[in-house]
């Protein structure tokens, strides 16, 4: 299948790249990360609000945009390249959750507008960005107000993790589709964290000198920055491929996203690390900023899903195929 972004979609993601460098520098993204105790400001939240992006892909007639999943593929995939600290993806969670069950909720209309966050309480009870948070939503179609209780200590400091648990419950319905959008932006944002690292290594490769030449002329280098390309590019197709699928194709969508997050995982994590590798003894310190991709890539593989539960949910459907 021969896939390309429709221009509305490149413009999308054009204008996702311009406004989340131009809000978060490296610099901006590490001062949240370590400085700031809720790691996002409301002035960054209302911007973000403002471009529809809580909405992007919840339909019309519940309050949102009315976009596809590819376009929250798209923008998903930017948040991860700049590494965003934003509860703009706890709040997709929720809202695409309620959505999916039918959108009867009271809240989604403010998560979708970007009045209000949400989050989901994952099985373990740990919610993701959740502090102010409207409502928190289950994998088993359950939402409620949200009681938080202590921090939990994450592997990825842009992001803010509480136990929480949920009061005042009420069942909504399925969100199984909400689940595998969630999934597959995740799986975009993995993509997004390889993109960025392969480009940080290539520039480095054409920098760094040794012995008076380009580090990248050496083929222990080159080789490993075509290795990460051949990744990226392969899971960028994965995760387009079934974003398209949960659209328009919903058989073909199990398997599609769970190869998709099961393959970006993966790609996340090695071309994270291959970069570090690249970047040498300098790769390796608290003050460059590469750690902070690879703990994000680390911590998006364990999150909805990891990878060997998706292989073997992708052999499942073989079998049964």
């Amino acid at each position: 299948m021969h896939f390309e972004l429709s221009q509305d979609q490149q413009d999308i993601k054009r204008t996702a790249r311009e406004f989340l460098a131009a809000r978060y520098p490296l610099e901006e993204v590490r001062r949240l990360a370590l400085e700031d105790e809720r790691g996002w400001t409301d002035e960054q939240w209302r911007e973000i609000a403002g471009l529809g992006w809580p909405g992007l892909a919840v339909p019309e007639e519940h309050g949102g945009q009315g976009l596809g999943t590819v376009e929250l593929a798209v923008v998903a995939e930017e948040l991860g390249y700049a590494l965003a600290p934003s509860p703009l993806q706890s709040t997709w969670a929720a809202a695409l959750l309620l959505s999916a069950a039918g959108g009867s909720h009271d809240a989604l209309a403010g998560l979708a507008d970007g009045t209000a966050t949400g989050t989901v309480v994952f099985l373990d009870g740990i919610a993701s960005d959740a502090e102010g948070a409207a409502v928190g939503v289950t994998l088993d179609g359950r939402a409620g107000a949200l009681s938080l209780g202590e921090r939990v200590d994450s592997l990825d400091p842009t992001r803010r993790l509480h136990r929480a648990t949920l009061t005042d419950t009420a069942d909504v319905g399925d969100v199984s589709r909400g689940v595998a959008q969630m999934t597959l932006a995740c799986a975009a944002e993995s993509v997004g964290i390889a993109q960025r690292c392969l480009e940080l290594s290539v520039a480095y490769a054409k920098d760094r000198k040794q012995f008076g030449r380009p580090i990248g002329v050496n083929q222990a280098v080159s080789h490993a920055c075509a290795q990460m390309l051949l990744e990226v590019e392969a899971g960028r197709s994965l995760v387009h491929h079934a974003a398209w699928a949960i659209d328009y194709a919903p058989d073909d969508a199990p398997a599609a996203v769970a190869m998709a997050k099961a393959y970006a995982s993966d790609c996340g994590v090695r071309v994270a690390g291959a970069a570090i590798q690249v970047h040498g003894g300098i790769g390796f310190t608290w003050e460059h900023d590469l750690h902070f991709f690879f703990k994000r890539a680390r911590a998006n593989a364990a999150v909805w899903g990891d990878a060997a539960g998706h292989r073997d949910a992708v052999a499942a459907a073989a079998l049964a195929g």
